[in-house]
């Protein structure tokens, strides 16, 4: 199957083409006052410099790219204000949090001469201030830190997967019926208390994310953030012409319209199609009810997608760790 068949081998029947979906969501917030010298918003100086890559080293996320956080991907909710820090006199900072480039290359951004470049040249923010001041201290456990647009993750205790679902396995991390489920895939050791980010049917495969971060799982699953999710559905042929108009027009459901933000034929043989199509819709089944509504039941169905995280060749069955840039991408598309 188009994506899906990148991540592993196809059932009996099927035999689908390899595609891939790529994109980016984009959006941020701010937190308080830096904790050194800094540029306000809007005051950005034009890189100079080396223009040094951030994340340059990750397998995974690498064409992510900059984000806009001023003009993109804007939350359909602001979410709650975060409180601004005391000022702090240049003594207390002297004394006090550790230097920016410093935290900036643990939390894996790059080598601490790159990071002072990325510095130099106005790439970093600071709880929404520009800071190009290499002495500016911080701390890592409170202070929000932007690269390139990027959110920074410099918690160590916060957990980012992305596991590629077989078919047949449950969207639970236990269960009672003995049924496989996730907790069967992850390696001994794994953090106790991580859950899945909303879930995918039996029969369906793909992308799930899986994390102990709280707020931004509230957020992916939140409808007023309407983070877009891509799947790659498999339908017996041929199509007519004029089902993904239907489909970007909206079908009727028992629980209200639902319709696809794009549709997209991926592959078409006299046998079988391959469509993908994009949408925002968290409801239960929601790919399976509308392609049953024009009339072709899925055969296979494979999440590719959600937001700006993307399966790319990870192998069907395994979890992988997000890459920083990923992580940075996928809070700044719930406004993080």
């Amino acid at each position: 199957m188009a994506q899906a068949g990148r991540q592993g081998s196809p059932r009996n029947g099927d035999n689908p083409r390899r595609n891939s979906a790529r994109g980016s969501a984009a959006r941020g917030g701010a937190k308080g006052a830096p904790k050194g010298a800094a540029r306000k918003r809007g005051e950005r100086p034009t890189p100079k410099g080396t223009g040094a890559a951030p994340f340059a080293n990750e397998r995974f996320g690498r064409r992510l790219g900059p984000v806009d956080r001023a003009g993109q991907g804007a939350p359909r909710r602001s979410p709650s204000p975060l409180p601004a820090h005391e000022p702090r006199t240049r003594a207390q900072m002297a004394e006090e949090g550790v230097r920016l480039q410093k935290v900036m290359a643990n939390a894996g951004v790059a080598s601490r001469r790159v990071c002072e470049e990325l510095i130099a040249e106005g790439r970093v923010e600071v709880n929404g201030q520009i800071v190009t001041e290499l002495g500016t201290r911080v701390n890592p456990e409170t202070d929000v830190i932007h690269v390139d647009g990027v959110r920074v993750q410099t918690d160590e205790h916060l957990v980012y997967m992305a596991f590629n679902k077989p078919r047949g396995v449950v969207s639970t991390m236990d269960d009672p019926e003995g049924r496989p489920c996730i907790t069967d895939y992850l390696r001994p050791g794994s953090p106790e208390r991580l859950f899945h980010v909303g879930r995918l049917d039996t029969n369906t495969e793909g992308l799930l994310l899986l994390t102990n971060d709280g707020e931004l799982a509230n957020r992916l699953t939140h409808p007023s953030y309407e983070v877009p999710k891509t799947y790659v559905v498999q339908v017996r042929g041929p199509m007519p012409q004029g089902i993904g108009a239907q489909l970007r027009r909206g079908v009727e459901l028992e629980d209200g319209l639902a319709k696809v933000d794009s549709f997209r034929l991926v592959d078409s043989t006299p046998g079988f199609v391959l469509v993908e199509v994009v949408l925002h819709s968290g409801k239960n089944r929601i790919v399976r009810r509308m392609f049953d509504a024009v009339g072709f039941p899925v055969q296979r169905l494979v999440r590719a997608k959600i937001g700006p995280i993307g399966l790319g060749d990870q192998k069907q069955g395994t979890i992988r760790r997000l890459g920083k840039q990923e992580i940075g991408h996928l809070m700044a598309s719930v406004g993080l």
